[in-house]
């Protein structure tokens, strides 16, 4: 069957990294088309030998805006209206939005003229802070898709409460095993690599997206508390700041600014390493002795499950995903978002038991290839791909 996957930005974060690990796993019956604007995904997908086609992108926000909204919903328009070309042209049975922006794009496609009877999942993978305007995009997209498919029972809960009569269905983010497998990395030898940051006592690392909400700021202030303590440590930032156009909700260029402001004021400069993008992120994880996800808030956690499938504790936020994911003492910890003396707290009882470490790691791994395996995220969507086709041919 002929499956169209729609995505509304050409940058790859980790909703586009979960979706082009499904576009590789798919059952041969499946033949995929990624629609996105021109860039690294559309790349990524046709390196893969991923079919393409190229639609209108956004970059904004959910948030009103006299000039940005009125441009931002007159691109998803456009979108809908070239997605609904594709699926007639290559008679798709089935059109999969992998973020709520390009679920809108389906919802005015489906609300602008008839196009051809395809099922529409849409895949949401953020929880939208409630208001009339978010509420609202919620219900439309409740009312337009055959199936919501949330990447966490919390995303489902945020999707539920504004539109309650929406068909939702949780499909975690997968973890690919054998490409974040500790076995196959040298962690010693990583370290060496990365030079005097791989020779402390504690290798402490952030992998996300340079943004507020991901809470590098906590990082940093517990990383200077634990200097305080003596601890011998160093932090990696491994991200980028994915999107800096005026139309963006946050002011990710700002962020930065001042998390390097923060770092000199601490006199963090050599104990903060500013990576980037890195295309060798299990090789990073695999050095570290703890994994940090301080965000205020989580829909899933990409990260979290990827760190623990290489073995290495967890320090992750006790809102959102982490909490599904992460068992507290078990795997990790879960601590409260924004508060630098809790994270250092758990920090020191990790520093001072490599053994406890190394019981977390372990304990991780299994967590991980029991419940987040990309062999089983394939058949959850595929599983709702069958009951979304259901529903159509029941009309």
């Amino acid at each position: 069957m002929r499956v169209i996957y729609v995505n509304h930005t050409a940058e790859v974060s980790g909703g586009e990294r979960s979706l082009l690990a499904l576009l590789g796993a798919l059952p041969e019956r499946v033949r995929p088309l990624l629609a996105a604007p021109r860039g690294p995904l559309s790349d990524a997908a046709a390196a893969a030998g991923i079919e393409t086609a190229p639609i209108t992108g956004t970059a904004g926000s959910l948030r009103l805006h006299a000039l940005h909204t009125p441009r931002s919903m007159l691109q998803l328009v456009a979108a809908g209206a070239q997605v609904r070309r594709l699926a007639r042209r290559t008679d798709a049975v089935l059109v999969h939005a992998n973020s709520i922006r390009a679920g809108i794009a389906l919802a005015a496609a489906a609300l602008s003229r008839p196009g051809p009877r395809v099922a529409r999942i849409v895949h949401v993978r953020d929880c939208l802070p409630r208001g009339a305007v978010s509420d609202a995009t919620l219900r439309l997209i409740g009312a337009s898709a055959t199936v919501v498919l949330a990447n966490s029972r919390y995303t489902a809960q945020s999707v539920l409460a504004a539109a309650p009569r929406a068909r939702v269905e949780v499909a975690y983010s997968p973890v690919d095993l054998a490409r974040f497998d500790p076995a196959r990395i040298d962690r010693e030898q990583v370290r060496a690599q990365i030079g005097a940051a791989g020779e402390r006592e504690l290798l402490l690392g952030v992998v996300a997206q340079l943004t507020p909400w991901k809470g590098q700021d906590t990082a940093i202030r517990a990383l200077e508390l634990l200097r305080s303590e003596g601890i011998d440590a160093h932090l990696l930032l491994v991200g980028s700041a994915k999107f800096v156009a005026r139309a963006t909700r946050l002011d990710n260029a700002a962020y930065i600014e001042r998390l390097r402001a923060m770092i000199d004021a601490a006199g963090l400069a050599d104990r903060v390493s500013w990576l980037g993008e890195r295309e060798d992120v299990p090789e990073l994880m695999r050095a570290l002795d703890v994994l940090l996800m301080p965000s205020t808030e989580e829909p899933f956690g990409r990260a979290v499950a990827e760190a623990m499938a290489m073995e290495v504790p967890v320090l992750a936020t006790n809102v959102g995903g982490p909490a599904e994911i992460v068992r507290d003492r078990r795997d990790g910890r879960l601590l409260p978002p924004r508060e630098p003396a809790a994270w250092t707290r758990a920090l020191v009882e990790l520093a001072a038991s490599p053994r406890m470490r190394a019981e977390m790691g372990r304990e991780g791994r299994l967590r991980v290839r029991e419940q987040f395996s990309l062999e089983r995220h394939v058949e959850t969507v595929m599983d709702a791909y069958a009951r979304a086709l259901g529903r159509l041919q029941s009309r």
